[in-house]
């Protein structure tokens, strides 16, 4: 029995390697950023299933020649609002409209962003069951990290103690991944629009069930979302530089946008003016020329603070989804960030950030396979973020113009 039990045993064990083995696919590069900040020369990525098992320079046989590229870890966009689009009309059509149309035109956003280098995204939207088919496989679109519902600033009436305490446990409950507090108005506004006690008690009550608290906050609100203790400052338009040291102080992540988001709105007026929350006509959009040279001053200032920790994260509205990479351009040429440091800030960083850290953002054995590769070298050209020509998301190939190697025989489930 003993012997016919360890037969068995043996047969299960060698499929399972048999089946290892036919699922594993070598990458070769010349050329690797590691996500941390560290340059890998002439080695082989070994990815089995959807996970890195090896750096192996020896590793044979190759499935992917990516020589001649630069190979990174798909990059994390922090900041998006996936279900924004234009509707039938090209007009804005907003965020989270219910409806199967509007749904076809976020599964497209998801897509276009996968392929312009995102293999996951932080999603302002409330998007679970997208995140949900995402996971599965069953949709080509990033990993995705949601809210169900933000917590809106509204003075006086954004509730009381008891009710904010109610609502961050109820977002706990109903799977969110974090906590969207919008502690301020516009880009203009400058004042905080929730009460300090109820964003005190919203971050700290975060903390007590195990979510990170990411806050919109411009001006004042910077100020008070770091009393707070809360785990991520968004935009920060009018932060001091004692706002931005006590924010590397506290170990509080910075998600500035670059001037991407601005730009969109200018280049798409004529499809923003006139819905809600927008200027009615696209002449008035001229003022917000004025906002460009705030935000690159706010990047120029956080990357001289020692210690702050600044994540990658666009705002990706419709006109933005799939060209997420141009604010990376943004940090560079108008922000003054080092080309590897904005990069860094999109993939190990943001995946601290998000706690993610033992899954994604680095190329390493254990982490998921989400690696990208591109034609030229980003450190000295940055548009080349521009030009993604293979996507690997959790061992699947989404993109790939750098073709598999001839004798290759895996399927390794290409879509495109």
């Amino acid at each position: 029995m003993r012997a016919a039990t360890s037969f068995f045993l043996l047969v299960i064990v060698g499929l399972s390697q048999f089946a290892e083995a036919q699922n594993r696919v070598v990458i070769c590069v010349s050329t690797a950023l590691d996500g941390k900040g560290r340059v890998l020369h002439d080695t082989r990525i070994v990815v089995s299933g959807s996970k890195i098992v090896a750096i192996d320079r020896d590793a044979s046989p190759i499935d992917y020649d990516l020589r001649g590229l630069t190979v990174m870890p798909g990059w994390i966009d922090a900041h998006v609002h996936i279900t924004s689009s234009f509707g039938p009309d090209g007009k804005n059509a907003g965020m989270g409209v219910a409806t199967p149309e509007a749904a076809y035109r976020t599964v497209a956003n998801a897509y276009a962003t996968l392929l312009g280098g995102f293999t996951t995204i932080q999603s302002m939207d409330g998007v679970v069951a997208l995140r949900k088919a995402s996971a599965r496989g069953g949709l080509p679109a990033p990993r995705i990290v949601s809210i169900v519902e933000p917590l809106v600033g509204r003075g006086e009436q954004t509730g009381t103690l008891e009710e904010t305490r109610a609502f961050v446990g109820k977002q706990k409950e109903a799977g969110a991944d974090f906590l969207k507090i919008y502690a301020s108005g516009g880009m203009r506004q400058t004042a905080q629009t929730i009460p300090q006690a109820l964003l005190d008690v919203a971050c700290d009550e975060a903390r007590k069930v195990g979510l990170r608290a990411i806050v919109h906050a411009n001006y004042e609100a910077v100020h008070g979302a770091i009393a707070a203790g809360c785990t991520q400052v968004e935009h920060g338009l009018g932060a001091t530089d004692a706002d931005l040291h006590a924010m590397a102080e506290k170990g509080i992540y910075f998600d500035p946008q670059a001037g991407q988001l601005i730009q969109n709105y200018l280049d798409n007026r004529a499809r923003y003016a006139g819905t809600p929350f927008f200027p009615k006509t696209p002449q008035e959009f001229e003022p917000m020329k004025e906002l460009l040279p705030l935000a690159y001053e706010v990047i120029q200032r956080a990357r001289r603070i020692s210690g702050l920790k600044i994540v990658f994260g666009t705002d990706a509205l419709a006109g933005m989804h799939g060209h997420n990479a141009e604010d990376l351009i943004n940090r560079v040429v108008e922000g003054g960030i080092a080309p590897m440091d904005a990069l860094v800030s999109a993939n190990s960083l943001a995946a601290e950030a998000m706690r993610m850290s033992e899954q994604i953002g680095t190329l390493a054995p254990g982490l998921e396979a989400d690696i990208i590769a591109l034609d030229g070298d980003p450190l000295k050209d940055i548009t080349a973020v521009r030009r993604v020509v293979f996507v690997m998301k959790g061992g699947v190939v989404y993109e790939n113009e750098a073709r598999p190697m001839p004798h290759s025989s895996t399927d390794f489930r290409a879509v495109r």
